[in-house]
């Protein structure tokens, strides 16, 4: 019975969005003894995949062909959030279905549904979803769960709830950045369902998000401990990201393999920095200032020693 099948042990990669998270967890995924939840599973994901099927198939190339579209008519898009059909994805689209998940935000300002899911919504049931989905996903191919969502610091009690045994990473960023990053990205898929996206309206609203992830990491912090979340800064991901990786690997006790190592470096070489373009934003196109961002932010950004970056 696929139900009755464990999932030991799952990393799961997340922080404020726009820090580092793809690049962790595309290293972390290039691990042959990890599994990763793949971008083209989340749209087609039964039957299940046999090893030989998760890299190439009818639905890996179905997946293939409809980025090659989106990016027709959204070139843009590859510099700010690019993702290869077999790339891994984060858990916010095996969590739609739950409707606990920040996808439909992203795509329109919906005030109602958005207080519900940040202040009312039982995100349990969500969770008991995901690691059924996991289940099915992991019938036909082994490997450590490995997992990304940028918003899991929104729910951390109920995953950690289903998961007991997840190991927890969180990336850290100047929040200035942050902002003007996530507006971009926002704006562009809010224009894909509108006409009319208030870009002051994307600033304040996740503003707000994000105090609440933070108000929320720190509460679990304060019940399990400090240390229950081991904390990455974006700062170093992008000077060594390798050795950043290596080290979530001692802090969790797991052998760092050669051939781990040498699929990581592969990675890297395969996909340097600019590789798709440079990703341009203002934060000051969302009515935010940097200086108003860090007095917003500033017991975060101590609390956790981010760098940041002064106005100029």
């Amino acid at each position: 019975d696929l139900l009755d099948q464990p999932i030991e042990k799952p990393l799961f990669v997340f922080g404020l969005p726009r820090t580092g998270t793809t690049l962790a967890i595309n290293l972390l995924a290039s691990d042959p003894a990890r599994r990763s939840f793949l971008r083209w599973e989340s749209h087609d994901p039964v039957p299940p995949a046999r090893p030989e099927e998760l890299h190439a198939g009818p639905r890996w190339q179905k997946m293939d062909e409809q980025t090659k579209v989106a990016l027709q008519y959204m070139p843009q898009i590859a510099a700010i959030h690019f993702e290869e059909a077999d790339s891994p994805t984060e858990c916010q689209f095996l969590m739609t279905p739950s409707f606990c998940s920040q996808v439909y935000e992203s795509q329109a300002d919906i005030p109602g549904y958005r207080e519900w899911f940040l202040h009312k919504a039982d995100y349990l049931p969500a969770f008991r979803f995901h690691k059924r989905y996991l289940q099915m996903l992991q019938a036909n191919t082994g490997g450590r769960w490995t997992l990304k969502n940028p918003w899991h610091p929104l729910y951390l009690p109920a995953l950690k709830e289903v998961y007991p045994d997840a190991q927890l990473v969180m990336t850290h960023r100047d929040p200035a950045d942050v902002l003007g990053s996530i507006g971009s990205l926002i704006e562009n898929v809010r224009k894909i369902y509108s006409d009319d996206v208030d870009l002051e309206t994307i600033g304040q609203q996740f503003v707000e998000t994000f105090q609440i992830m933070i108000e929320r990491q720190d509460a679990f912090r304060a019940q399990h401990g400090q240390d229950a979340i081991y904390d990455v800064q974006y700062a170093d991901v992008m000077k060594d990201p390798i050795g950043q990786v290596r080290g979530i690997y001692d802090h969790f006790g797991e052998p760092f393999t050669a051939e781990a190592e040498a699929a990581m470096h592969a990675y890297m070489d395969a996909n340097p920095k600019g590789k798709h373009g440079k990703h341009e934003y203002s934060l000051e196109r969302y009515g935010l200032s940097r200086e108003g961002v860090h007095k917003t932010f500033g017991d975060y950004i101590e609390r956790y020693g981010i760098p940041v970056k002064t106005a100029t």
